[in-house]
This record gives C-alpha cells, structure tokens and sequence, in this order.
C-alpha cells in the first residue's frame, strides 16, 4: 500500500532524509521511529505532498504522487503534528469545507458523516461552537475528524498523541484499531515508544535520514539480542549508531 524507494531529500546539502526504502502492507499500524532530528516529520511531509523529494519515489496505493499528485491525496488522510486549523470556524463548517475540498457532495448523507465522526470523536456537543472555543486535544481530535472524512485508504500520522489526555489518547487508539481492521493502512511516526509497542505490527526506526532497523517488533529483539521492550531496543539502536558515527567523524 505505501512504498518509499531511495527517498532523500536535501536541505542546503544536508541529508535530512537519506534514501529510504521502506514497504509497507494494507491494513496494518505501521511505527515510524527516531530521535529528534532523525528526518520523520521531513519524511511525512513528502509522503503527504506538502513537501518535495530530492530524490527517489514515494508510491501510495498504486499510485506514483509525483505523477498523480490529487490520485494519491485523494485516498490519503493525513494528520499533523499540531492542529492549524481555522478557528472562527465552527466545527461543523470547518469539516463542511475538508468535505469540499475532497468534492464530497453536500447532501444529507454528508450531513450524517459529518455527526457520526464528531460523535466518535466525542465531539458531537460542540460541533456548533467556534473551533478557538477548543482545548488543544479537542483541535486535534477534529483534526482526525477531517482526515477520515473521506474514508481514505491510507493514513498518514504525524505524533497523534500530542496534547491528548489520557482518556482521548485511549480513545484514539481505537479508533486507529478499528480503521487498520477494517483495511485502512496507518503510517505512524511517534515519539511514545510506548504507545508504539501497543498499536504497531511492524516499525522502521530512522537516524540521521536513514533507515537503521526494521520488521516486526519480534524481529527488532531478534536481530538486537535484547529480549525486552521497545524502548530498549530503540536505545541501544540508536545510541550505537550515534556513537559510531561520532567516531566517524572525529577520524575524518
């Protein structure tokens, strides 16, 4: 469903995303891991069209986004790490624009989508209010609302647990349950090590741009010799490939 292939992309000569080759299947809960600066939120921007690759291709659901940019937004939702958002909108009219934006009819059926995803995300008694009325966990819970309006088949996260209480972040984990069983592919880039343990059937973990482990969270243990948890793994990984390349520079 998702298929990176040598994806880079430079900024001023810099490689802030260093040919990445990454599969991923219909269906599952994809984790996208990494230290600060190790190139995921660069990485989600591409796939989402917002940026440019230098090089290399991004292929969603058959389709080629430098090729068929609107084909593959068409069938992807995608949902950033902060909820911008219009906020002399009501919630109801912000979601009646996405619904434009994607030409979905403005009809009675568009009505009961649009209360029926404000009533799953517990948001159905203040689809009338002013969105600057909103907590930070109510803006990025409608946020979500407008990116599963279109029921697309992928799905494209940015840290959706940020700014989420307790309460919404079970809440939303789910509902990305539900999606991915009901075929929905999630693309997920978190720093909850966590809540990637909990929700995801294969993780890639990324430094400095590129691609240092990835498979399932069985094979992760198996390939580290560490019989333990996610977050384990994800230290010694990343922590030996900093040292090393430490070590490279400093001989250089």
């Amino acid at each position: 469903m998702i298929k990176l292939t040598d994806l880079t992309k430079l900024y001023k000569g810099l490689r802030a995303v260093d040919n990445l080759n990454i599969e991923v299947r219909k269906g599952i809960i994809f984790g996208f891991l990494g230290p600060n600066g190790a190139g995921k939120t660069t990485t989600i921007k591409m796939m989402a069209g917002v940026l440019k690759p230098t090089n290399g291709n991004i292929v969603i659901n058959g389709m080629d986004i430098a090729v068929e940019p609107s084909g593959v937004k068409g069938c992807t939702g995608f949902i950033p790490d902060r909820p911008f958002l219009y906020e002399k909108l009501t919630g109801i009219e912000f979601l009646s624009f996405i619904a434009g934006l994607y030409n979905i009819d403005n009809s009675s059926s568009l009505d009961t989508r649009l209360l029926e995803l404000l009533e799953l995300f517990e948001l159905d008694h203040w689809g009338d209010e002013l969105i600057e009325s909103y907590s930070h966990g109510m803006k990025q819970r409608l946020v979500m609302c407008s990116a599963l309006l279109h029921r697309p088949k992928v799905l494209i996260v940015d840290e959706p647990m940020v700014g989420l209480d307790p309460k919404g972040a079970r809440l939303v984990k789910d509902i990305f349950r539900d999606q991915a069983g009901k075929g929905t592919t999630i693309f997920m880039s978190t720093h909850s090590l966590e809540v990637a343990q909990e929700l995801c059937q294969e993780i890639a973990i990324i430094q400095a741009g590129r691609v240092i482990a990835l498979g399932t969270p069985e094979e992760l243990k198996e390939s580290t010799g560490i019989d333990g948890n996610l977050e384990k793994i994800f230290l010694k990984l990343t922590e030996g490939k900093r040292i090393a390349h430490e070590r490279s520079l400093s001989s250089s």
